[in-house]
């Protein structure tokens, strides 16, 4: 069940990753056109890392779009989920990136190249500058996104990345230490990383079925059971089809005098009603049955 404003919200979600697309896209030829001017390895590294970034936001958009796709026979709860795995796909490229940032950094320690400053810090100021208007456009969407976080923290990580070229080149041009340059790519590995780590654990929770974070399967069979008519709760499944939109079904079980007195359909108007004001549950599948009929069920 998706509302007009679910839609609206999304559609406006793939607004913003395109224009955050055009904006790393832009950063991207200039420190491009940055590298064959000035030879700088420190550039083409950080141009690296934007290129894949822009990989990155190219399959979150695309996520987004399919997300926008009716349901049809063949998949009936749509692509949705296109976006939780455009968000995996986006951590394990983060992931891929702070690794090999790691091992370039660690390898220039010893012996480290030389750093042309004044470029590399015209460039960085660019980049840093073009990073922040991506991340106010992005950071305006939908917090429950996953595929608009895993973009979110893409051009966070690009504007490390242009802050670590900044100083680099600021320490460069004043002590001329050229070791601060890995020592800057090191730091922001470490920040990255983590931040990648989160983002693949909440997308493969969402892929493996798991019970969304912010409802609690406790609470809700317990809601469920004080619905008037009902004696027994089981088979309840809490799941996410895709970011923002969560889905419950359960099995009802009412005694054959108080059934009757209640009925069928006010124990399920009841019981949806109950999900949706406590919990935002809208999309519901509730099964009601009688006594006799859980006894010839096989339930884990």
């Amino acid at each position: 069940m998706h509302d007009h404003g679910h839609n609206s919200s999304r559609e406006a979600d793939r607004k913003r990753l395109a224009w955050a697309l055009a904006i790393t896209v832009a950063v991207l030829v200039a420190e491009v056109v940055g590298v064959a001017v000035t030879g700088s390895l420190v550039l083409f590294a950080d141009a690296g890392h934007l290129a894949t970034d822009s990989l990155g936001l190219v399959a979150a958009l695309v996520a987004a779009m399919l997300a926008r796709r009716p349901p049809t026979q063949r998949r009936t709860f749509g692509l949705g989920r296109a976006e939780i795995l455009a968000a995996a796909l986006n951590a394990l490229i983060l992931l891929a990136v702070a690794g090999f940032v790691v091992v370039e950094g660690v390898s220039r320690l010893t012996d480290p190249p030389p750093v042309p400053g004044l470029p590399l810090l015209v460039l960085g100021a660019v980049g840093l500058a073009g990073n922040l208007v991506a991340l106010r456009v992005l950071g305006g969407g939908d917090r429950r996104n996953l595929n608009l976080r895993g973009a979110l923290l893409e051009v966070v990580g690009d504007a490390l990345g242009s802050v670590a070229v900044l100083a680099a080149a600021a320490v460069v041009l004043t002590t001329g230490w050229l070791a601060a340059d890995p020592i800057a790519s090191l730091l922001i590995a470490a920040l990255i990383a983590p931040r990648a780590v989160m983002l693949l654990r909440e997308a493969a929770h969402v892929l493996l079925e798991g019970t969304p974070r912010e409802l609690d399967a406790v609470d809700v069979h317990a809601e469920l059971q004080a619905v008037p008519g009902v004696t027994d709760v089981h088979d309840l499944h809490l799941w996410t089809i895709t970011s923002g939109s969560h889905a419950v079904s359960a099995h009802l079980v009412v005694d054959g005098v108080r059934g009757v007195q209640c009925g069928e359909h006010s124990v399920l108007d009841a019981a949806a009603t109950a999900l949706h004001r406590r919990f935002g549950l809208a999309h519901s599948t509730l099964q009601v049955e009688h006594d006799e009929h859980a006894d010839h069920e096989h339930t884990c």
